[in-house]
């Protein structure tokens, strides 16, 4: 009999623009906690993949003569500062997964969505 494959969750990081910038030491520790909780994940099946997003990047507004701006929600005082794909059986526990997010110490807030696949094209 085969197992149910599970189900698939993004995780938006949303990092406040309003936190000072670490020093150097400090980025070293943040990464080394973003490394060690990613690589957790991957130990017990759940991590799929994931990136950083660098700064900058375009918005576009409307289907027809869209507008473009700068940003990546240039408006706000959030950005997206990367995702991350896992694989839970419900909702409830990829948003359990998340509590391990180390980017909540220092102001980072993260957005769980499941993901529906769509069919091959």
């Amino acid at each position: 009999m085969s197992t149910p494959e599970k189900s698939q969750f993004l995780f938006l990081f949303r990092n406040r623009d309003d936190q000072p910038d670490p020093t150097p030491d400090e980025m070293q520790q943040i990464f080394g906690k973003w490394m060690a909780w990613l690589k957790g994940m991957k130990a017990k099946g759940q991590y799929v993949g994931g990136d950083r997003l660098l700064d900058g990047g375009k918005v576009l507004r409307e289907a027809k003569g869209a507008k473009v701006t700068d940003g990546p929600y240039a408006e706000s005082k959030e950005t997206i500062g990367g995702y991350v794909i896992v694989t839970a059986d419900t909702l409830a526990q990829a948003a359990e997964i998340a509590k391990g997010c180390p980017g909540f110490d220092y102001g980072t807030a993260v957005e769980v969505r499941p993901i529906e696949k769509l069919p091959p094209i």
